[in-house]
């Protein structure tokens, strides 16, 4: 694979990732319910890229991306799925290709799709604490409420024993309890977690704010207070790193190829290293001309922040199509350098349609 392909492919997972995260965030916080779901987004994003990489891998075709030599146009990531799928009719034994499909149907936002992949490997791995892990994420995910009980909440329960430092297994679990009420359980368990993450990390915060949640409804404390206290948390980290305001405008020549519907997306990455998104937030091309501030807690993945770098570019995008990964004929703005410590706004302009 050339180092073109590797950075275009690891782009279009990084911006796929943010049409998943950022609406479980919102709908999380909008039901009330523990910040769970976001987490789970940020645990599969710690998998996708080498999940998507490894499937292109087996199935795509890297010869084609050989400009001296004429091939077919390489398959598409549903293409490879459906290649991959038939395959492991053929060979239902393969635990690896099972593994592989369910973390692609994942990347796909196909998470039942996805448990019906990881529950194939459970049947070939039945005690490994990763297969077991990642059914139970991939189940909270395919159901509505988003809840882990029953046989699921027991699964993680085998998992952690198993492995009693594995972080996801972990953080899951805890959620399990705090929906179930065991707020004192819950927030024994995300302890446990604690150590395991890198300190000063947005997952790091996340834990302690989930931590005095639900230390405080254990002690009887009132939801709404309780949500206060963990809020406080989170939002002393946040206000600690770096906050980009960003003024997008649309160039009016081009306002009769938008809809209000159009996605936009506003986002910052490194300007040299991972092509992932620092922090990314998504709109709707209605709300512009748009001001919006970019944090650490926008990022994809914990290493991965503001505050990881000196500079970033900020850029924004309207997606016509409403996918995240840039398309041919979206518009977009040129991208700005900046420093992650500035205070002045950041003004971009739309103005051009990708080729």
């Amino acid at each position: 694979m050339t180092p073109v392909f590797l950075i275009a492919a690891a782009a279009m997972i990084a911006v796929a990732l943010a049409f998943v995260l950022l609406p479980l965030l919102r709908r999380g916080r909008a039901a009330g319910r523990a910040r769970g779901p976001f987490i789970l987004g940020l645990a599969l994003a710690l998998v996708l890229p080498a999940a998507t990489l490894g499937l292109y891998a087996l199935v795509g075709t890297p010869r084609a991306l050989d400009p001296a030599a004429y091939r077919p146009a390489p398959m598409n990531l549903d293409d490879a799925v459906a290649s991959l799928r038939a395959k492991l009719e053929q060979t239902p034994d393969d635990l690896q290709g099972w593994l592989l499909l369910g973390q692609a149907y994942a990347s796909m936002q196909r998470p039942a799709d996805a448990r019906d992949a990881f529950a194939h490997a459970l049947k070939l791995a039945p005690d490994n604490p990763d297969v077991m892990v990642a059914y139970a994420e991939t189940d909270s995910l395919a159901r509505p409420d988003h809840r882990i009980e029953g046989e699921t909440l027991a699964l993680l329960r085998r998992a952690v024993a198993a492995e009693p430092n594995h972080q996801r297994g972990l953080w899951l679990l805890g959620i399990g309890e705090f929906q179930a009420g065991r707020f004192a359980d819950a927030a024994a368990t995300w302890k446990r977690l604690q150590p395991l993450l890198p300190a000063g990390s947005k997952v790091a915060s996340a834990v302690a704010g989930q931590i005095a949640l639900a230390e405080a409804r254990a002690a009887g404390k009132p939801e709404a207070e309780a949500e206060r206290a963990a809020a406080r948390i989170t939002a002393a980290a946040a206000a600690a790193g770096p906050r980009l305001t960003v003024q997008v405008r649309l160039d009016p020549a081009l306002a009769s190829k938008v809809a209000p519907d159009d996605t936009l997306f506003v986002y910052a990455h490194a300007p040299s290293g991972p092509p992932m998104p620092l922090a990314v937030a998504r709109l709707r091309a209605a709300d512009l001309p748009a001001t919006v501030t970019l944090t650490d807690g926008m990022g994809m993945v914990p290493q991965l922040t503001l505050s990881s770098v000196p500079q970033v570019l900020v850029a924004a995008r309207i997606s016509k199509s409403g996918q995240a990964t840039p398309q041919a004929g979206d518009l977009e703005a040129e991208p700005a350098q900046v420093d992650v410590k500035t205070r002045t706004p950041v003004a971009l302009l739309i103005d051009r349609a990708r080729p």
